[in-house]
């Protein structure tokens, strides 16, 4: 998710050259106008080793390929990690121009030294670029994101990134670790033909290797505590739409690193141990000051009962405290103290949930860290103990033995802690008691006094993300179609839309997302009539009511009139619609249950001849339905589409490829009208 809800918590982008960031980094260079010092001089004999190498498996739409990649590791102290790292790429076709920028980032604990990139053209003389014309930038901000950090990118421009040419470049990092624990990314946008990974170690300590998403290699010894993996021929990941996300699919190696006598106070090598370090970091955060103990004696005064009392404060964190988050050093990993974010009135996800748990231990209410993906998928129980697998924090809260209320759908009776409620301060639309559907069903790490315990959220019921869409309309014998129509929404159907419109301040930018789904539906049409209820009120349905004219909405056919029932909304898709077959799971935002019902009255003088007939599909993930109806001069059309699963694994893609062709069908069907006595 792209918004504040989605808060990058805790993970650091390796060196990459991923393609999207790398489109960026052009742009960046482009205006800074980077000189272009380099020099005749011959690339490295390791990179000319490979530059005639057959290329790994790839089709005519690769941009580029991965020929050559080393990264070695010495851990010298639990304070201290060097990593040597070599690349090498082809570049084949124009949209490879990219890969010709080195990218490294590096923070207040990470130097990088001796960045050097060379070119071997398919002609002429190799080229060669060194660290002196390299460039330190700062990311670049994007809603949601850090206002400060310390993460910066260090940018080298290689020339001649042309196709045919060969493209590398070296450096080292000094790093000082904050865990002790690497994450070996192997797989990504571009096919891979020999990938190397080394590792050495201090004497006595030992190591623990997790592969996900890709068979396991087994590790050469090359000297003492010193370990050489090799993968070959690596595929690459081509991006579908609605896939899971990229940590979820791609081939990666976890690291983790002992100390001789076990795990140092930066180590773990299980969930419960990663419990117990998060918690160890997290010491003394929660503690209270005299302020907030006033604040939660004020907006409490009034609530009646624990409900009403956790409500109130769960409202405050999410509206006065600003969503900024300042992460320099550590502060990416731990949250500010609760005083101090109280005190400025803004924090990022760790430093909400952190406030809100101790506003809430002032009314006798306790609450746990929930650490998690904001993208469902990226960790799973296969998956190992590993901090960069999450970027975002939330709240496990421990509802009283006597509470029970319909509005707590997000909970789940813990078999040792009882009912917990989980509930996320930062994303500030959705109501105290619901989750959004990017945590339903997700994995995240629970930390509790007895450590770290991988526990699954909560799955609501489809009901409870819905649009409920109503309309009463009137068609005239020329084909105007006039009327009003109602849309009630919950959930993330309501979140969406509440976060469309959080920041517009003209009136008439309200009716946009109107005017969107009626441009989506209809070709002439103008609106009469529009209204927004409850975009501030997120404890309430959020609301659309508006009037609308469409001309020429019905078709005349030789004096018959053709009209569609299904007058608004596509519930339809063409994701699948593609000559290459899906290589991933069809992932759903979350579950949901959407109605349509239309009244259309018909001209006086005309009778119904035709009607659509029923529709009914139900698939263990999905199911519609949909009848068309007259009674006396009106039609009525009903439609229900609930969607009861997460995720269409890929063997049934043709079962849901299917299921979207029969309801785009059935938004396709027409009545048939005809003048009354003929």
């Amino acid at each position: 998710m792209s918004n504040k809800s989605s808060c990058n918590r805790v993970q650091r982008m390796p060196a990459t050259s991923s393609r999207c960031v790398l489109a960026v980094l052009t742009a960046i260079l482009s205006v800074l106008a980077i000189p272009h010092c380099a020099l005749a001089a011959d690339a490295p004999q390791w990179m000319r080793a490979v530059a005639s190498a057959p290329l790994p498996a790839h089709d005519d739409k690769t941009d580029a390929v991965l020929l050559y990649s080393e990264r070695t590791v010495n851990v010298q102290s639990v304070d201290k990690i060097k990593t040597h790292v070599r690349v090498v790429y082809k570049i084949l076709r124009p949209g490879g121009r990219d890969y010709g920028i080195a990218t490294v980032f590096f923070d207040s604990h990470k130097k990088i030294n001796g960045l050097r990139g060379w070119c071997i053209p398919a002609q002429g003389k190799d080229y060669e670029v060194k660290d002196k014309e390299a460039v330190d930038v700062a990311l670049l901000k994007v809603e949601g994101s850090e206002l400060v950090s310390d993460v910066k990118e260090k940018l080298l421009q290689i020339p001649a990134a042309d196709p045919g040419n060969i493209i590398g470049y070296e450096y080292e990092e000094e790093e000082q670790p904050m865990v002790l624990q690497i994450m070996w990314d192997f797989q990504g946008r571009t096919p891979g033909r020999e990938l190397h990974y080394s590792l050495q170690l201090p004497a006595g300590w030992e190591y623990k290797a997790s592969w996900i998403n890709y068979p396991e290699a087994k590790p050469t010894q090359s000297g003492s505590n010193q370990w050489d993996w090799v993968v070959s021929d690596v595929k690459a990941i081509r991006r579908e739409e609605e896939m899971p996300p990229i940590e979820g699919v791609a081939g990666q190696m976890i690291v983790s690193f002992f100390p001789r006598g076990g795990a140092s106070a930066n180590g773990f090598g299980n969930w419960q141990e990663m419990g117990n370090w998060y918690r160890n970091l997290t010491n003394g955060r929660r503690d209270t000051s005299p302020q907030i103990s006033q604040q939660v004696a004020s907006i409490t005064a009034s609530a009646k009962t624990p409900l009403a009392k956790m409500q109130a404060l769960a409202l405050f964190v999410q509206h006065d405290i600003r969503y900024v988050a300042i992460e320099l050093g550590i502060g990416g990993l731990q949250p500010h103290p609760a005083a101090d974010v109280f005190v400025h009135r803004y924090g990022d996800c760790k430093d909400k949930a952190t406030l809100l748990s101790t506003m809430l231990s002032q009314i006798g209410i306790e609450s746990y860290y929930v650490v998690i993906n904001s993208e469902r998928g990226s960790v799973t129980p296969e998956v190992p103990a590993n901090v960069a697998g999450f970027n975002h924090m939330v709240l496990a809260i421990q509802l009283p033995p006597n509470l029970s209320d319909p509005s707590l759908v997000a909970t789940i009776r813990h078999p040792r802690l009882g009912p917990l409620l989980y509930f996320d301060p930062t994303n500030e639309l959705t109501p105290f008691g619901e989750i959004g559907g990017y945590l339903q069903a997700n994995y995240g790490l629970l930390v509790t006094p007895d450590g770290g315990e991988l526990v699954e959220l909560p799955r609501q019921p489809a009901a409870m993300n819905s649009i409920r869409r109503t309309g009463k309309l009137k068609l005239d014998p020329l084909g105007t179609l006039t009327g009003e129509v109602s849309e009630i929404r919950v959930g993330d159907r309501a979140w969406a839309e509440r976060a469309r419109l959080h920041s517009v301040t003209k009136s008439t930018d309200k009716i946009k997302p109107i005017e969107d789904l009626l441009a989506g539906s209809l070709s002439l049409f103008s609106i009469t009539k529009a209204t927004v209820d409850n975009l501030d009120h997120t404890d309430q349905p959020f609301g659309f009511h508006y009037a609308f004219q469409a001309q020429n909405y019905a078709k005349n056919a030789g004096g018959l009139l053709l009209v569609r029932p299904r007058v608004l909304g596509v519930k339809s898709s063409a994701i699948l619609e593609t000559k290459e077959p899906r290589k991933f799971p069809i992932e759903f935002e979350g579950p949901s249950r959407d109605t349509d019902s239309f009244e259309i009255d018909i001209p006086e003088g005309y009778v119904v001849d035709d009607l659509p007939p029923p529709v009914d599909a139900d698939y263990s993930f999905a199911s519609y339905h949909a009848k068309t109806e007259v009674s006396g001069n009106t039609i009525h059309y009903s439609r229900t589409l609930e969607v009861k699963e997460l995720s269409v694994p890929v063997s049934h893609a043709d079962d849901l490829k299917r299921f979207y062709r029969i309801i785009a069908g059935d938004e396709r069907n027409t009545a048939v009208l005809k003048v009354a006595g003929k």
